[in-house]
């Protein structure tokens, strides 16, 4: 008689609910969590929210399941106690900055890789990745840069108003 794995309903449920969890984010980092209490978990959770982001304990089997879809190379990271950090849009660098942050002051997080536009990181990428400026940070140091020249003008422009008022008074 040959073995057959039997697949329940409710399995099925929480591979689709993490498949469709997976599609809504570009980005995912992986951290091993082990040791964390629920508060810092959800002191993590706090932070991550306004960088639109999510922090998620996840079932290693259904999990690597639901990845298959997005890439089969991550099965791999499915070892351990795994939490997973999602990323929308840009800022993989914002979340691994929070991540790393997080690692450093609990001793107990520990960031493991992630994949981030398509591509793997393992845990010394994503520490430079997070020691990199914000995409804000780069807008708002290019802006002052821009900035420079015209504000130079306009001070010597005044300078000589000030200074044609000064001799006509």
């Amino acid at each position: 008689m040959e073995y057959q794995v039997r697949v329940n309903d409710e399995k099925k449920a929480c591979v689709e609910s993490l498949k469709k969890e997976f599609s809504q984010y570009k980005g995912y980092i992986f951290t091993d969590y082990r040791g964390l209490t629920v508060e810092q978990i959800t002191q993590l959770r706090h932070k991550l929210r306004p960088l639109d982001s999510a922090f998620k304990v996840v079932k290693n089997n259904y999990a690597r399941i639901a990845m298959r879809d997005i890439t089969d190379v991550l099965d791999d990271q499915f070892v351990g106690p795994t939490a997973i950090a999602y990323v929308k849009g840009d800022n993989g660098n914002e979340v691994a900055k929070v991540l790393f942050a997080a690692a450093k002051d609990t001793q107990k997080l520990n960031v493991k890789s992630g994949y981030l536009e398509n591509e793997i990181y393992d845990s010394s990428k994503l520490e430079a990745l997070s020691k990199l400026p914000t995409k804000l940070e780069l807008i708002s140091s290019l802006m002052g840069t821009m900035k420079a020249p015209v504000q130079k003008l306009a001070a010597t422009l005044l300078a000589y108003h000030d200074k044609l008022a000064s001799q006509q008074g």
